[in-house]
């Protein structure tokens, strides 16, 4: 719905200042319970799902959805057995010369941005210095294609998903591709900030090839926090709340990557789950940022590529 015109900037503010809050409760919630059930939702259990392993995305665009809503909208591929990963808003269905089924019920994702209300304008200028935005979140709804009929039949393809022996070369294509110095000896896995390189134990000591490559993803989200490249502060403290917002970070991209990748995540810190809990109940914010750093890391990773999709730009999606 659009602003009216004539109504005050504050109170569209202090309007929007109330749905800001319950947007990010609502999504924390939800994870949390998933969590306190010792189940992390984005190592989702898709041997049983009905759909394949995949980033969720616009089925009009073809672009791939980020941040918190990738979790959104995995989670609800799972719970409502949906057997692909396309989405379109109410608006896009009908563009596409097709509708939403009747009584069908749609997931609510949301968008992200920022706003100089109007008296906020006015003061900088009499003030001569510069206006202070009010960050808000903007709630919308998308409809898997399972939900809608009459589209065209080449939005109902499914994207094909690489044969097993496909999955993994590519992957290391990826890991070579960014020139990050990995040393594999020992037995932890680690990013050492300082001299920039990362360790992992030998790929033989590893249970599976899965866990080998969901483990240097990790670590490689780490090493996207140097300063010559996403600059994330890594000076945290072992067991500090900082320190637990990092490795969900890491975690997250790990995630993002093998869902493009075709690899099955892997839950690499179950022991960081009773860390992650306590900042998610401390902080309803948390996890929106995390997805948020997590998606700008796969991103800047997916960049060594020759090939990738992009993230779906935020005001597209909310169209």
């Amino acid at each position: 719905m659009r602003q009216n015109s004539h109504q005050p900037a504050s109170d569209s503010a202090d309007r929007k200042a109330d749905i800001r809050p319950s947007l990010y409760q609502d999504v924390t919630e939800r994870i949390v319970r998933e969590l306190e059930q010792g189940r992390v939702p984005w190592v989702q259990p898709w041997n049983a799902a009905g759909c394949a392993l995949g980033m969720p995305r616009s089925a009009a665009t073809r672009r791939a959805y980020s941040g918190v809503n990738v979790l959104i909208l995995w989670d609800a591929v799972i719970r409502r057995g949906f057997a692909t990963q396309e989405w379109l808003t109410f608006r896009q269905a009908l563009s596409l010369g097709g509708h939403v089924k009747k009584c069908e019920r749609g997931t609510t994702i949301c968008y992200a941005d920022r706003f100089v209300p109007k008296a906020e304008r006015e003061r900088a200028a009499t003030d001569g210095d510069e206006p202070s935005a009010v960050p808000f979140l903007k709630r919308f709804t998308v409809f898997n294609i399972e939900q809608c009929e009459g589209l065209p039949p080449h939005i109902a393809v499914a994207p094909a998903v690489p044969p097993a022996d496909d999955r993994f070369p590519a992957a290391q294509a990826l890991i070579a591709a960014t020139g990050a110095v990995i040393r594999e000896a020992g037995g932890e896995a680690y990013y050492h900030r300082s001299e920039d390189f990362i360790r992992l134990p030998p790929r033989a000591s590893f249970i599976s090839p899965e866990d080998y490559y969901c483990t240097a993803l990790h670590e490689l989200g780490h090493w996207t926090a140097h300063p010559s490249r996403l600059n994330r502060d890594l000076q945290h403290r072992f067991g500090s709340s900082a320190y637990a917002r990092e490795e969900l970070i890491a975690e997250l991209t790990s995630a993002f990557l093998c869902a493009h990748l075709g690899i099955t995540p892997q839950v690499r810190h179950a022991d960081y789950l009773a860390h992650w809990l306590d900042l998610l109940k401390d902080d309803p914010r948390a996890i929106f940022h995390a997805a948020s750093q997590a998606s700008k890391a796969s991103d800047f990773l997916l960049a060594f590529q020759t090939q990738g999709e992009a993230a779906i730009p935020a005001a597209e999606a909310a169209e």
